[in-house]
């Protein structure tokens, strides 16, 4: 997907709402574990409650490899299932020398045709590079992340007076343009998007940590929106397990239905869009 098309999607929808299907079959509503595919199906229902709000869906891979060939599969259907004008994200945090990073290029943009796969830097240029050169798809930068752990390194300051995340995004803005190069960027970190938007005030931007780790959207919303969007902000837990009954679609869209509503105001007070 090209970045003037999830632009218009953002307008399109007036939502930069991305919902990430972290789904595991220990929270899942009892009730679908008689499907043949349960992740599949909770996967299914959960895209068409919330497909009128969303712009993007984010699958962490991590919960579909612990299930083996089964959830591999699960993935593959869920992927072939979305719609084509939505952004897909393979939440996989991959990063490694050149030609094993092709391999995992290849894996995910090839095989399971997602748009976009989250990277990790810290091998540098040759470990990310390989995921670039695949058009019309892009890599999602580890940029500053919302765990608390992030602490450990991130905010580390350099002999240069910059912190570590301040480093990456200098240097790796260089690899990419804003047509094939995102950051993850953590909503508990909405103090310093002020100063992330000065480096790359015009890259895309996802944002985890909204909901249940507690992100401010508004705050978020003012600092990091710009003039075509410039934000996909990820909802898991807060959508996707509202509710463990029957009514989990329903109230899946309820959910998603209240943070769209929530955007569309702030996009009319904090960007062109």
């Amino acid at each position: 997907m090209k970045y003037q098309q999830l632009s218009d999607q953002i307008r399109s929808k007036s939502s930069y709402l991305c919902v990430g299907l972290d789904t595991d079959i220990n929270k899942i509503p009892k009730h679908l574990l008689k499907e043949k595919d349960p992740i599949f199906e909770f996967n299914k229902q959960i895209i068409d409650a919330t497909i009128d709000y969303a712009v993007a869906y984010k699958p962490n891979i991590a919960f579909y490899e612990a299930l083996g060939i089964k959830g591999w599969e699960s993935l593959q259907k869920t992927i072939e299932y979305l719609p084509k004008d939505v952004f897909t994200i393979a939440d996989a945090k991959r990063g490694d020398i050149g030609n094993t990073s092709k391999m995992y290029a290849k894996a995910f943009f090839e095989q399971m045709k997602f748009d976009s796969i989250t990277v990790a830097p810290y091998m540098g240029s040759d470990s990310v590079e390989p995921f670039l050169e695949f058009e019309d798809k892009w890599v999602i930068l580890l940029a500053l992340t919302s765990n608390e752990g992030g602490k450990d390194f991130q905010f580390e300051e350099l002999k240069s007076g910059e912190k570590v995340y301040q480093k990456v995004l200098e240097v790796s803005k260089k690899w990419g343009t804003q047509e094939n190069l995102m950051y993850v960027v953590g909503a508990t970190r909405s103090e310093e998007f002020q100063q992330i938007r000065k480096a790359v005030p015009y890259h895309f931007l996802l944002v985890p940590g909204v909901g249940a780790q507690g992100g401010n959207l508004k705050e978020l919303s003012k600092y990091g929106l710009n003039k075509n969007g410039g934000l996909l902000v990820n909802s898991s837990r807060g959508i996707i397990y509202a509710s463990k009954g029957e009514d989990f679609a329903k109230v899946a869209r309820e959910k998603a239905q209240t943070i769209q509503q929530e955007m569309k105001g702030y996009l009319e007070q904090f960007s062109e869009v």
